[in-house]
């Protein structure tokens, strides 16, 4: 078996992924179309992930303990904050940040662990492509 990265559904990513494993696209906010990434700065990793529903800033900070979202294992993984285009980060919740997008402030897109510094996380399913 090939090992063309996968969705959970079976969908070829392999427009997506360069044949070193990185974004061969640029990645944009599916909201505002704001660049987040440039090709070539993130590299396909899956990982596990829980991810609230996609929102404004202001309803990220819910902590009533039932939060609705997603559990995603697609992402670009980015080693360093200054690769981003245009990336935001929420407050801390308990020991994580998450990404948004800087101008329209829809997120979460990813995710980032403060015990990490250098692994931060935009699920492929919360951008777009082009």
């Amino acid at each position: 078996m090939d090992n063309e990265p996968q969705s959970g559904d079976g969908t070829d990513r392999s427009d997506l992924v360069s044949e070193d494993g990185k974004n061969s696209k640029s990645v944009l906010c599916q909201r505002c179309g704001s660049k987040v990434l440039c090709p070539g700065m993130a590299v396909f990793a899956e990982k596990e992930l829980f991810l609230p529903s996609m929102r404004k800033k202001s309803g990220l900070s819910k902590t009533d303990g039932s939060v609705d979202g997603d559990t995603l294992t697609a992402h670009w993984l980015v080693d360093d904050m200054y690769t981003f285009e245009n990336v935001g980060f929420t407050n801390d919740v308990g020991r994580i940040k998450y990404l948004i997008c800087a101008d329209c402030e829809i997120g979460p897109i990813g995710w980032h662990c403060l015990d990490d510094k250098k692994s931060f996380y935009v699920a492929l399913e919360r951008v777009n492509h082009a």
